[in-house]
């Protein structure tokens, strides 16, 4: 198996209400088949797609599905950044978890849950600077 994530696929209850909170966050979706959402990103793709739907696919009830112990994260350019991308997605209908602070090995960071309830950590490392397309590399890129 190659080394890469290619597609974060996020089960929704509320397909509209979803595709509104990204969209809001200013995010363009592609063209796709009716059912499912995609936004392209660096790299990636982000998918919507109906929970009932995901969880027949995996052959599991959707209660059984859980939330997760996980977060996506948005890496940001500057340390003002964090908390522009927090207000951002609270001006879109995101629940604000943790607002931006410093972190005790040099970073910034917050925490944000989508209206799903997906979480989100935005956050500046100053050890892993973005690519010049926002592309995230460990270690960063020189």
């Amino acid at each position: 198996m190659d080394q890469r994530v290619s597609l974060i696929t996020l089960g929704c209850r509320d397909m509209a209400r979803a595709q509104a909170f990204y969209e809001a966050l200013g995010w363009r979706r592609v063209e796709t088949p009716e059912g499912i959402v995609v936004f392209d990103l660096v790299g990636q793709a982000l998918g919507l797609y109906p929970l009932e739907d995901l969880a027949r696919d995996m052959g599991c009830a959707a209660e059984d599905l859980g939330t997760g112990a996980a977060t996506l994260a948005c890496n940001t350019q500057t340390r003002e950044e964090v908390a522009e991308v927090l207000t951002a997605a609270e001006a879109a209908g995101a629940t604000i978890l943790k607002p931006a602070h410093d972190v005790f090995w040099g970073g910034h960071i917050g925490y944000f849950s989508d209206p799903e309830g997906h979480v989100w950590e935005v956050a500046y490392n100053p050890f892993s600077t973005l690519g010049p397309d926002g592309a995230f590399r460990w270690g960063g890129y020189e």
